[in-house]
């Protein structure tokens, strides 16, 4: 099964890359992996403290990723897994389309503002020619209507 791997985080732009994702896997009966990225500077602490605070990143990309997994399970009829990474974000996402071959295509939210589209969208679209899958990205301006009328 061919799976849209999506990156949760706290930008507004990833809830329309999640639409996106959820909605072209129930057209295409493809699944959702949506890979949470815990960066290392959030542990540069001493040892305890740093593994408080990972068991605490963890709880909330469990709790956030529920929110999101309850919306694909009962209005698009996608059953997402989660993938819970730590290091910096492109190796990580990298590391995870070499590691899962079912993973068909990287789905990303552009950002609206004039800082640009966000650093995920700058850092992989420069190397989108040399990625095993193609990479969708989804404007954060889209409406939920027009999502779903390109999905």
């Amino acid at each position: 099964m061919r799976k849209f791997l999506v990156v949760l985080d706290d930008s507004k732009e990833c809830l329309n890359a999640m639409r996106f994702a959820a909605m072209r896997a129930a057209r295409t009966k493809g699944g959702v992996q949506i890979l949470a990225i815990i960066p290392p500077e959030e542990f540069q602490h001493w040892i305890g403290v740093g593994d408080i605070m990972r068991e605490e990143a963890r709880e909330r990309i469990n709790a956030h990723f529920e929110v999101f997994a309850k919306w694909m399970r009962d209005r698009q009829q996608v059953d997402p897994e989660l993938v819970i990474r730590e290091g910096e974000a492109v190796p990580e996402i990298l590391a995870q389309i070499e590691e899962d071959r079912d993973i068909g295509v990287l789905v990303l939210g552009a950002g609206v503002s004039r800082d640009g589209p966000g650093p995920l969208v700058s850092q992989l679209s420069r190397t989108s020619g040399t990625l095993p899958i193609p990479i969708t990205i989804v404007p954060g301006g889209l409406s939920k209507d027009e999502i779903e009328a390109v999905a």
